[in-house]
C-alpha cells in the first residue's frame, strides 16, 4: 500500500468527520423548502455540536459506566464505518477489512450499545425506544445483507473495494437485480437512519419515538457525540448507496488528480441525494410502528428477488 493510499484513507475519514453534520443540515434545509417553511441555517448541525460540547454532563445518578462510554463507542463505529466504504478511490489502507458484513456488524454492535443505554437508566422511554430500535434492527439486517450478497454475487466478493471495482471498472453491463437491490437499500436506509416513514427525526412526542426516545437522559458532549455518530451513520449510508449503485467517478488508484476529481463528483452526488431524500419525506406520512414490519418485510423480499433475478437471468453475463 503506497503513500497515496494512506492519504485517500485519512482524506477519506476527515471528510466524513467534516461532512456528515453539513449534509443532515443540506437535507433538513431541502425539507423546509420543500415544505413551504423557513429553513434553517445550513450550518445548523455544527452550531448544535459546539454548543452541547460546551455543555457540562448531566447523568442520572443509577447511570452506570456503560450509559457514560456507550456515545464513544456509537461514535467510533459511525466512524470506522463511514471510512471503510470507498467512496474516493478503492485504493484503501482500509480496504483489506471493508467487507459488507463487517459493514453490517459496526452497524449493529453500535445498535446493541445505544439500545443498552437507552434501557441502563430505566426510565421507561428509554426502554420503549431500545425495544423498538431492536426490532427495526431485527428485520432491517437481514434485507441489508440480502442486498450486500447481491452485489457479491456479481463481483464475487464481500470486499466492498472489489465490488465497487467490479462494477465501476468493467465493461458496462446493465444489472436488473440491482434496480431491486436498490430500493430494498433505499427503504433499510430510512429506517437505519430513522427518517420518514419509519421514524421521524424531528418529532418530540415520546410515544411515537424510535431514536430520539433511547437519548432523551443525555446531554453535553454525550449527546454530541450521539447526534454526531447519526449523522456519520446517514452519511455512511449515503456513501454505500453511492458505491453500491452509482459508483461511476469512483477511481481505482489514489493518485492526486483522480482523489479531487473523485471528491467532486462525490459531494455533487451528496447533494442530489440530500434532495431525493428531503423528497421523499416530504412526499411520504409517518406509518405506525405496527406497520414496521411490513415495510421492511417488503425491502427483505425486494432484496430476496434481486438474488433471484441475478442467479436467474444475469449468471454468465
Amino acid at each position: 500500500m503506497n503513500l497515496y493510499a494512506l492519504i485517500a484513507q485519512l482524506l477519506e475519514l476527515a471528510l466524513a468527520l467534516l461532512v456528515a453534520p453539513l449534509l443532515t443540515g443540506w437535507v433538513n434545509q431541502c425539507r423546509a423548502w420543500l415544505q413551504n417553511r423557513s429553513a434553517p441555517p445550513l450550518l445548523q448541525s455544527y452550531y448544535t455540536l459546539h454548543k452541547l460540547f460546551h455543555k457540562d454532563v448531566l447523568a442520572a445518578h443509577n447511570a452506570s459506566s456503560l450509559f457514560l462510554a456507550a456515545p464513544y463507542i456509537i461514535f467510533a463505529c459511525m466512524a470506522l464505518a463511514s471510512a471503510i466504504v470507498p467512496t474516493l478511490s478503492t485504493e484503501l489502507v482500509f480496504s483489506p477489512a471493508a467487507d459488507a458484513i463487517a459493514l453490517v456488524g459496526l452497524f449493529a454492535l453500535a445498535r446493541v450499545f445505544i439500545a443498552l443505554a437507552g434501557m441502563d437508566v430505566g426510565t421507561s422511554f428509554g426502554s420503549l425506544g431500545a425495544r423498538r430500535e431492536m426490532l427495526v434492527g431485527f428485520l432491517a439486517e437481514p434485507a441489508l445483507l440480502m442486498v450486500f450478497f447481491t452485489a457479491s454475487l456479481i463481483s464475487q466478493s464481500t470486499s466492498l473495494s472489489t465490488i465497487v471495482e467490479a462494477l465501476a471498472h468493467t465493461d458496462f453491463v446493465l444489472y436488473p437485480s440491482l434496480a431491486f437491490a436498490g430500493v430494498a437499500f433505499t427503504m433499510v436506509s430510512l429506517a437505519e437512519n430513522a427518517r420518514i416513514p419509519v421514524d421521524n427525526p424531528t418529532t418530540h412526542l415520546e410515544l411515537t419515538m424510535i431514536h430520539e426516545a433511547m437519548i432523551l437522559e443525555y446531554s453535553g458532549r454525550h449527546l454530541a457525540l450521539i447526534e454526531w455518530a447519526a449523522s456519520l451513520k446517514l452519511f455512511a449510508y449515503s456513501c454505500l448507496g453511492i458505491a453500491l449503485f452509482f459508483p461511476v467517478g469512483i477511481p481505482a488508484l489514489a493518485d492526486p488528480a483522480s482523489l479531487g476529481l473523485a471528491l467532486l463528483i462525490l459531494v455533487s452526488k451528496l447533494v442530489l441525494g440530500g434532495f431525493l431524500l428531503a423528497l421523499i419525506e416530504t412526499a411520504s406520512a409517518k406509518m405506525r410502528i405496527f406497520r414496521a414490519p411490513e415495510f421492511l418485510g417488503t425491502a427483505f423480499l425486494l432484496a430476496v428477488l434481486a438474488m433471484l433475478v441475478h442467479m436467474l437471468l444475469e449468471t454468465g453475463s
